[in-house]
């Protein structure tokens, strides 16, 4: 009779929630005083689906996609976890429901790391009748009301994309050629590894990354603004030589903390920026997508002037924790879901 195999030692598993349960707790305050802000500006609160038809066409931006086989569609339907709720909340706005403000889960594939889950919880709003100007006040209301008794601050700046290069890259963004930003890259020590896109844009993000994005937000917000056209997104593009973006992104401690734009409201100019996302993506072998036709349609309908913003609550949760890792900031990350 043989002898009895030994048992074989199983792993325990780990069930613990990912962050320590006191940061669950100032979590949940952070997202009550979120809605409290809204709630006294009488800005409406509303809920919009996370699956969608349509995907973003941003060639930066990866999302997870799922099929529905429901009543209704017998061969199958393919439909996408949005990575912003932008599209369906300017349809809101067309549709005249006003300033409205939403805190969902959104979805990035691909993107893992200190500052990066792939499902993350945004804050994202819109005011009719704003500037984008007049809603960097409001986004600075904002994170001094949440982070004000946590982490004292200097008074916050406003730097031009123009500016910042001039004063940690020594170079103008829009007219350095792209030999210049490759050599300023290289006496900065910033090298990069195998093959790598020969691109003047890559190379000015490069730089903005790695070189700039660091020595933004030290001990106080810094909104960045007036952004090279060809970085516009869904943002109205200003006239002018050279011709701006209207957007602007929040730093605070090196940290991207929101990204805001004065709304683009021309359905065909949309319609060509989406086109060329399309372009972009076949020459980087990208999945080809649909655009969204609903957002088109509202847009041409009527969106009214306004102005809006997506703000990163993991990130914002994370300073006033004053922790490095998104991961301890969410109940269960990636790893650990």
């Amino acid at each position: 009779m043989s002898p009895p195999k030994p048992a074989q030692s199983i792993a325990p598993i780990n069930w613990q929630p990912t962050a320590e349960l006191a940061v669950l707790k100032l979590r949940a305050q952070i997202l009550q005083r979120i809605r409290s802000f809204f709630s006294a500006r009488d800005i409406l609160e509303v809920e919009t689906p996370i699956l969608s038809a349509a995907a973003t066409t941003d060639p930066q931006l990866h999302s997870f996609n799922t099929c529905y086989s429901g009543p209704g569609s017998a061969h199958g339907c393919t439909l996408f976890l949005h990575t912003s709720p932008e599209f369906a909340m300017k349809r809101l706005l067309a549709a005249g429901l006003g300033s409205i403000y939403q805190i969902c889960k959104v979805f990035r594939d691909t993107e893992t790391g200190c500052l990066h889950n792939p499902e993350f919880t945004l804050l994202e709003w819109y005011r009719v009748g704003f500037d984008h100007h007049q809603l960097m006040d409001e986004v600075t209301e904002l994170v001094t009301y949440i982070l004000g008794g946590k982490i004292a601050l200097d008074p916050p700046e406003r730097l031009t994309y123009q500016q910042a290069f001039l004063d940690y890259a020594g170079i103008d963004p829009h007219t350095a050629d792209k030999e210049c930003m490759i050599a300023c890259a290289r006496e900065q020590g910033i090298h990069t590894a195998g093959s790598f896109p020969d691109q003047l844009e890559i190379w000015r993000d490069l730089l903005l990354t790695h070189l700039i994005e660091p020595q933004l937000g030290k001990n106080r917000l810094t909104f960045l603004y007036d952004y090279p056209a060809s970085q516009a997104s869904l943002a109205r593009i200003r006239p002018g030589t050279p011709p701006l973006a209207e957007r602007f992104e929040l730093y605070l401690h090196g940290i991207e903390l929101a990204n805001g734009f004065q709304e683009l409201d021309d359905a065909h100019e949309q319609r060509g920026r989406f086109e060329l996302d399309l372009r972009r993506r076949r020459a980087m072998g990208l999945p080809a997508i649909s655009h969204d036709e609903r957002l088109l349609a509202a847009l041409a309908h009527g969106l009214p002037a306004c102005a809006g913003v997506a703000l990163g609550v993991d990130r914002l949760v994370m300073l006033a924790a004053e922790v490095n890792s998104i991961a301890d900031v969410i109940a269960f990350s990636i790893e650990n879901a």
